[in-house]
């Protein structure tokens, strides 16, 4: 007998989750398509030399592999099977992965169907994704995002449009005091120039992206972890100082100050500080780098403070991503709404409405086996009319019934014994008041739709 279980860092989700996620997902998707945000979605698994390469050096090494149908090892790179050299052996024993974001895929998506589609292109898409990360609260393996993207288009409106819809949306949600954390590469490529690490960007990125976990010390370590010279130290330690400046205009000049002026740099900040002007809810923090490989502009996080995860959604621009796949010169900018952890965070603060979890509106009581026919067609009534109504399917005693309809916090019973079938009528029991009324079932059916109608959403 196998024993019943799951893998670390995946979940299963009951009626009550689903309904709140539901509730998540429906508010999503009605801000993407008043954005006029076009759905697609794309395969769980991808080739895995598609995704190989696209998420820094740690993101690969988190990349879901799946092994080659049949036997795998038939195959096999010997020389790397004998000499135990997992990364040389892979690429003869796996073609595929799951797929690690939606960007990406997304990415091969556009090259592949360029002549279909028309540009700037605006794709949302909700789907799973699948990391290797080690399981945590806020952490899983198994995962979905809610992505937003506008590629064909350089403009900065494109990421005030992104930036905007985390505002809509997270306000929409409930998600209490959210921060919206901005940043652009090319601040952090002047950096790079400035401290003389320009051929270790990624290094200089990838310690700085730490700096919420480990602090400044931490960061320190791993820039001499790195072997980057005591320039990028020093560098580093007078960008995170600029966290005790207050205000955005205030930390964009302090920035200014600190790098001297630069082309690159300057449009950089110009670009954020229109956003920050134009979005609520928004802070500058040019020590944000965002270890993905392929942003090029604008990055950015969601954080809520005092939450039980870190940052709840992320994204960037990214110059040339189709590039890779043959296409090169599309800019883009996407966003990346992480749905686990923003319902972590509103779990944690209590912040669902108390009703997600409630389907039906209406349960026919069946009283006994002569009642099944009218039992059956007041269902039919009731749901022709709009309503969510089920009927008991056996006719057990009635306090089984009304336990039932308690358990599952369904309002209105209707039920009929052989007294109320030969005088035409049925009898009403409000739930939550214990009161009874008796009335036809057209009327019945009419007192529940105006019940509803009047509850509050």
């Amino acid at each position: 007998m196998t024993k019943p279980g799951i893998p670390k860092g995946t979940r299963d989700f009951g009626p009550r989750e689903m309904a709140r996620r539901n509730w998540m997902f429906a508010h999503l998707r009605a801000a993407f398509e008043r954005r006029g945000f076009l759905p697609i979605e794309t395969p769980a698994m991808e080739q895995l030399s598609t995704l190989t390469g696209k998420y820094g050096e740690e993101g690969d090494q988190l990349i879901f592999k799946i092994l080659n149908n049949g036997d795998f090892l038939e195959k096999a790179d010997e020389t790397a099977l004998q000499a135990r050299d997992s990364r040389t052996v892979l690429p003869s024993i796996a073609k595929k992965a799951l797929r690690y974001d939606l960007t990406v895929p997304f990415a091969r998506f556009v090259t592949m169907s360029r002549n279909d589609l028309t540009f700037p292109f605006r794709r949302y898409q909700m789907q799973q994704v699948w990391r290797g990360d080690r399981p945590g609260r806020g952490r899983y393996q198994e995962f979905t995002q809610c992505d937003a993207d506008v590629i064909g288009s350089t403009s900065v409106l494109c990421e005030w449009e992104v930036l905007d819809l985390f505002n809509e949306v997270l306000t929409a949600l409930g998600v209490p005091g959210f921060r919206i954390v901005v940043n652009d590469r090319r601040v952090l490529n002047a950096c790079a120039a400035q401290w003389g690490v320009e051929d270790r960007l990624t290094d200089f990125t990838v310690a700085l992206d730490k700096w919420d976990k480990v602090g400044t010390d931490g960061v320190l370590a791993e820039l001499a972890a790195r072997g980057l010279p005591d320039s990028a130290c020093a560098g580093a330690v007078a960008l995170l100082g600029l966290s005790e400046v207050e205000g955005n205009e205030a930390r964009i000049a302090a920035l200014r100050a600190l790098l001297g002026p630069s082309p690159a740099l300057d449009a950089a900040l110009e670009d954020v500080a229109f956003l920050t002007r134009e979005v609520p809810n928004t802070v500058v923090e040019p020590w944000l780098a965002r270890g993905l490989n392929y942003y090029t502009g604008m990055i950015v996080e969601v954080r809520v403070p005092d939450a039980p995860v870190g940052s709840i959604c992320g994204g960037g621009r990214y110059a040339d991503l189709t590039g890779v796949f043959g296409w090169p010169g599309m800019s883009g900018v996407g966003v990346s709404f992480g749905a686990d952890r923003i319902y972590d965070v509103l779990e944690h603060f209590e912040a669902f409405p108390a009703d997600l979890g409630r389907m039906t509106t209406l349960l026919v009581a069946l009283m006994d086996a002569e009642g099944r026919d009218d039992a059956l067609a007041l269902v039919r009534a009731g749901r022709a009319a709009g309503l969510s109504a089920e009927v008991y399917p056996d006719p057990v005693k009635l306090g089984k019934q009304l336990s039932y309809a308690a358990d599952l916090g369904i309002p209105f019973v209707a039920l009929a014994g052989s007294n109320e079938r030969a005088a035409g009528v049925w009898t009403l029991r409000d739930m939550a008041t214990g009161a009874q009324t008796q009335a036809t079932a057209a009327e019945l059916v009419r007192t529940v739709v105006a019940a509803r109608s009047e509850a509050p959403s």
